[in-house]
């Protein structure tokens, strides 16, 4: 509210995207390699191309617990911060990532959830 007070005093033109905030969202993967041909190739296009999305990896990890449930557990576990969904779902069906997207999914069990990061049962 104080930004577009603002903006109106001092004659600035501030668009609705620029006053409201952009949710966060994460990916959340699990990948467990069945083979490992398509790793070495992988990793320096999907660092590349995640950082031309604005995605940042929080973590990119084997070393992990699970602390609840029975399900079999993946080998890495991934999680990354995106600036909005819609740069998340860029990033997934980026042209120069997507051989390599698809030589994971056939060289790995992978799960790729994509959460917006809200407090949807906050009061």
């Amino acid at each position: 509210m104080k930004k577009l007070l603002l903006a109106s005093v001092f004659g600035m033109v501030v668009s609705s995207a620029s006053a409201q905030e952009q949710t966060t969202y994460y990916s959340i993967l699990a990948v467990t390699p069945i083979t490992d041909e398509w790793v070495a190739d992988y990793i320096p296009v999907v660092n590349q191309r995640v950082a031309a999305h604005g995605g940042k990896f929080l973590a990119r990890t084997s070393n992990h617990e699970r602390l609840e449930g029975n399900r079999e557990d993946a080998a890495l576990q991934i999680i990354i911060e995106w600036p909005s969904e819609e740069a998340a779902k860029a990033f997934v069906s980026d042209e120069e990532y997507r051989p390599h997207l698809q030589a994971r999914t056939e060289g790995s069990v992978s799960h790729h959830v994509l959460i917006k990061g809200e407090d949807a049962l906050a009061d």
